[in-house]
């Protein structure tokens, strides 16, 4: 009999949580699934650094992982969103670690894909973080200018990690147009919030500025002004 009651309890319990899932808000929809597509190609984006790197399987999977998630976990911590999403959610561990093997078990396949559309598909997970980045911190009820910076850390941190963990210098301080890319999208996000548009087409606005930007920037080789070496 206490077993009959436990089983109804427990379906009870998931019929509950699965009503819930079903009527979130579109924007924290629409944030889940940003937030899971950027996690697969940045996933694949760090196995292909770590491949490059020689690194082993492990090394190849930790270096996806970092990558993928890196980002998104410092701005939880920042929030206050604890235990990170990242972390609490199987779905994101696992869908960096599919990225991660295919990479790894495909990488034949992966090493004859052309540059230039890696550089697409990384302005792509550059933009999906970043938008997901912000959108989350004004769930949180963050300052604007606090969200934008969320918005670039999502965008840049994991890219940040994986290229501290291979010993470079992270590309975001370097490369071609990148987390300015990030910081703009997520500026026209919350612009577009402020001016009472959706949080699909704010999301969709901020996106494609920030793609445009860094595909534009590596195509024409824009870089921010630095100084000439003495």
């Amino acid at each position: 009999m206490n077993e009959r009651r436990v089983r109804s309890v427990d379906f009870a319990r998931t019929i509950q949580d699965l009503r819930r899932n079903l009527m979130q808000p579109k924007s924290v929809q629409l944030l889940y699934a940003v937030d899971l597509a950027g996690t697969l190609l940045f996933a694949i984006e760090g196995a292909s650094a770590a491949i490059a790197g020689k690194l082993d399987l492990l090394g190849v999977m930790v270096l996806a992982f970092a990558t993928a998630l890196g980002g998104g976990i410092i701005r939880d911590v920042l929030i206050g969103s604890v235990p990170p999403n990242a972390l609490r959610d199987w779905r994101y561990s696992a869908t960096a670690l599919i990225g991660a093997s295919i990479t790894f078990f495909l990488h034949g396949f992966v090493r004859a894909i052309p540059a230039q559309v890696i550089t697409v598909l990384d302005a792509a997970g550059l933009s999906l973080f970043a938008v997901a980045g912000v959108e989350k911190a004004l769930l949180f009820d963050m300052p604007p200018l606090i969200a934008v910076l969320l918005g670039g850390i999502t965008g840049v941190g994991g890219g940040t990690i994986r290229d501290v963990l291979l010993a470079k210098i992270p590309s975001v301080l370097r490369a071609d147009v990148y987390a300015t890319a990030a910081l703009a999208g997520s500026a026209l996000v919350v612009i577009g919030r402020r001016l009472g548009l959706s949080p699909s087409a704010s999301a969709f606005l901020g996106g494609l500025l920030c793609f445009a930007l860094r595909v534009i920037s590596v195509w024409r080789h824009w870089n921010l002004p630095r100084l000439a070496s003495p």
